[in-house]
Parts: C-alpha cells; sequence; structure tokens
C-alpha cells in the first residue's frame, strides 16, 4: 500500500464527509481577521496565542500540510503573503474556495510535506504546521527542509499527537478503560493487524504515524531551531481519552 495514495484519498473522502478540518471558515472569522485578530489552531481546540506571532503584515507564510480553507485564509485576511502546500487536491480547493469568495490572495501547491523544492532557500518568514505530521513515516526532512526555507530569525509553529496516545486503546468491553496495547515504532499500517486496520479503511480514515518526542523536537532542534514556546492541549472532554492525559502539543521555534 502506497502511504501517500491512500492518506491522499482518504482526506479526500474526509472533504466529502465534511470532517471537522475541512470545512471553510466564513465571514464572521475573516472580519476578526481582517481586525488584527487571527483565531487559529495547531491542535485541536486551544487558540495559538497572538504573541506567538510576528507582524503579519507582508509576512511571507509557508502552510505546511495545513490545506482545508481554515488558516491560510486567515493568515492572508491579516495582510500575509501565503502559500499552503498539501497532500490532497480536494483540501487545497477548500482554500481556494474560501479566497475566491472573499477577495484573497492564496499561492496553492499540491506537495509532500517532506519535499518543499518547490521553493527556494530563505523563502519564509513563519511556517505554519499544525497537526498533520502524524501523517508521514519520516520527519528528519520535514525538519532539514523547514530550516532551509525559512529566513534567518524565521519561525515555525507546529502542532503534534504525542506518541503515547496512539500506543493505548480503549478495551473492548469499556471504552473508557484504556490499556496499553502496542510498542514503538508504532504506525496504523504496520503495527496494526489486518483486522484492526479495517476499522479505518473501511471508512477512509488516514491512517496515523506515531512519531516519538525525539523525533517531534529533539531532531528539529538539532536542525538549528531554538525553542520559544509550548503547550498542550486536548479535545476539550470529547473524547475518552482525555480523561488520562493531554494528547496534543503545540511548540514554537525560531532559526537562529
Amino acid at each position: 500500500m502506497d502511504i501517500y495514495d491512500y492518506n491522499r484519498n482518504a482526506w479526500t473522502v474526509q472533504v466529502e464527509n465534511r470532517n471537522q478540518w475541512t470545512l471553510p471558515v466564513g465571514q464572521k472569522e475573516i472580519d476578526a481577521a481582517l481586525s488584527g485578530s487571527v483565531a487559529v489552531v495547531l491542535t485541536p481546540v486551544k487558540i495559538v496565542p497572538q504573541d506567538w506571532f510576528p507582524d503579519l503584515k507582508g509576512c511571507d507564510v509557508l502552510g505546511l500540510a495545513s490545506a482545508g480553507g481554515q488558516q491560510g485564509p486567515l493568515l492572508a485576511a491579516a495582510g500575509a503573503h501565503v502559500t499552503i502546500l498539501d497532500l490532497t487536491p480536494a483540501q487545497l480547493e477548500q482554500d481556494r474556495k474560501v479566497a475566491d469568495q472573499f477577495g484573497l490572495s492564496l499561492r496553492l501547491v499540491e506537495g509532500k510535506m517532506e519535499d518543499l523544492s518547490a521553493f527556494a532557500d530563505k523563502s519564509f518568514d513563519l511556517i505554519f504546521h499544525p497537526c498533520s505530521n502524524m501523517f508521514t513515516p519520516h520527519l528528519d526532512p520535514v525538519w532539514s527542509e523547514c530550516f532551509r526555507v525559512l529566513r534567518p530569525g524565521g519561525i515555525i509553529m507546529w502542532g503534534f499527537t504525542k506518541p503515547e496516545s496512539l500506543l493505548i486503546m480503549p478495551q473492548k468491553d469499556d471504552p473508557n478503560d484504556f490499556r496499553l496495547r502496542y510498542k514503538m515504532p508504532y504506525n496504523d499500517f504496520d503495527s496494526l493487524t489486518p483486522e484492526e486496520q479495517t476499522v479505518y479503511t473501511r471508512v477512509n480514515e488516514p491512517m496515523l504515524f506515531a512519531h516519538s518526542w525525539e523525533d517531534q523536537i529533539g531532531k528539529l532542534l538539532a536542525s538549528g531551531f531554538q525553542l520559544t514556546h509550548f503547550f498542550e492541549d486536548d479535545w476539550a472532554g470529547r473524547e475518552p481519552i482525555d480523561a488520562y492525559f493531554k494528547s496534543f502539543v503545540a511548540a514554537r521555534a525560531v532559526k537562529i
């Protein structure tokens, strides 16, 4: 199974099914961004603090694997020059619809997050990378490419899923009783049994990779970044796992 083809097709179905991460923003959100109040997320719920952002007016922003008609249009409405790179054309189309509706300028590029060869060195001031690197097997090329295309002093913001959240599963007879079931390295393609995989494949659910904390933070810092900000997030009580721990992280780093 080609993981990129599978996840590209899966996200196409998610657009058709109106997954929450495929629903374009509307007039209210755009108006707020036009006035300078940009409410975007890297993780499920918590809004990224305003002081994480540089001055967005004239800022060259790369929305990395962040199509869906949400973050990109709001950053553009706030005055940034926004490029969105995403694997799935259907998700990019959501951004195109918002741009056309509100007269925004967005550059839309289809591609993999590990390959930013479409962009020259030092092309961007900010990379906004919401919780999406769980859909790719290797983070080393993602971080090295992000470092390459950022200007000195440039900022990367990214969200990610804690690896342990993919290693525990609820008991069949009690969905609120989670037990450790899998070990690292983990991914849905290799760690699940064929029967377990069908839970995802029969509804075209994207398949995931669990990346270690070292891969998510240590290797990014080793690429030449300095960590500046950090917070945890969850589903605000919508998922049983929230009773155990916050399963998401958002972080900010600067290219030094």
